[in-house]
């Protein structure tokens, strides 16, 4: 068997994405696709840039000759300015026709009866992919805030997703699982960066490794990116920059800062917003219920709600059926 190298998964890349693609995306490219081989996108990066020739005069002689050293092709530096640390920001595809939208599960303050009724429901739906937006654990102990040390630890956290994920497969055995980090799953990588930074970069302390060793074949999305699902915006709803912004209306607050149709979990809400331009044409914003306790102990008093999502994506776009959950029943 070829030894798998990280320069001839670099050439494997660069070959086949062509010399018209930035670099910096390639390496984000490459790293999601080999996070075992690469410690982190700027190692995938620094990988592409050494076969282009890139890293220095000694190593441009190197490799001079070789196809993948392509001048002029790829964008331009007329300046010579410094490289840039700039990052790229594209959404991650969904190519499904019914996907089921779980927000804000915060295990192990999940709804028992909530989630129950929500799996009771959308298993009759024979949904293609299941996407777990957000907040699915709740991270209570690697929190910034004071912690009650009385409360479940992260490694339990970990064991009921594991849990939940065999019984997903099984209500849903033909479904594909993404599991977006919101800003609960996010409390791993500050924690980490602030009592342990000298482990950043270690791939058995990567939380999408931990997870994916808990739950085979489930794909993740990280960097507050956006999940596109046929022209539909899936958000967390921790991504917009932070501020002092708390709408009565979650939808409406949605559409003013995306002024496109989208949905979010986050706040707990069950809402929708609708708006028309001037040619007629209509956007729509969601906020979907959480699956989690309703008056925790932080916040007793609240306008939160119980509720799931269903999507329907065709040829002609996409239908939303955002559903609430009272007392155990789907409305």
């Amino acid at each position: 068997m070829e030894k798998i190298t990280k320069v001839g998964i670099a050439r494997k890349y660069r070959g086949e994405h062509g010399a018209e693609m930035p670099t910096a995306k390639l390496a984000r490219i490459m790293y999601e696709e080999n996070t075992l081989l690469f410690a982190n996108t700027e190692e995938a990066r620094s990988t592409l840039r050494y076969i282009e020739g890139k890293t220095g005069t000694t190593n441009r002689k190197k490799v001079m000759g070789d196809p993948l050293v392509m001048e002029g092709e790829r964008p331009k530096n007329p300046y010579n300015l410094p490289e840039s640390d700039e990052t790229t920001y594209e959404p991650f595809h969904l190519n499904y026709k019914r996907i089921i939208l779980f927000n804000d599960i915060h295990f192990p303050y999940h709804s028992v009866q909530a989630l129950t009724s929500a799996l009771d429901y959308t298993k009759k739906e024979n949904p293609d992919c299941v996407v777990l937006n957000g907040d699915i654990i709740d991270a209570f102990q690697l929190s910034r805030f004071v912690r009650d040390p009385k409360k479940r630890h992260f490694a339990e956290e970990l064991n009921m997703f594991k849990d939940f994920f065999h019984i997903l497969g099984k209500t849903f055995p033909k479904a594909k699982i993404v599991f977006k980090l919101g800003n609960h799953e996010e409390r791993y990588e500050h924690f980490l960066w602030t009592k342990a930074k000298e482990l950043e970069g270690v791939d058995e302390f990567k939380f999408e490794n931990i997870i994916k060793a808990r739950a085979e074949g489930i794909d993740i999305v990280g960097e507050k990116r956006i999940i596109n699902a046929n022209g539909l915006n899936i958000i967390h709803g921790h991504e917009f920059a932070s501020g002092f912004f708390s709408p009565v209306n979650i939808a409406r607050g949605l559409y003013l800062r995306g002024k496109t149709s989208a949905i979010q979990g986050h706040n707990h809400q069950t809402s929708e917003h609708t708006e028309s331009d001037m040619n007629g044409k209509i956007t729509t914003t969601w906020s979907a219920g959480c699956l989690c306790e309703l008056h925790p102990a932080y916040a007793p008093i609240n306008k939160w709600n119980n509720g799931f999502a269903i999507i329907d994506c065709g040829s002609t776009g996409f239908e939303v059926r955002n559903k609430r959950i009272y007392k155990g029943k789907v409305l």
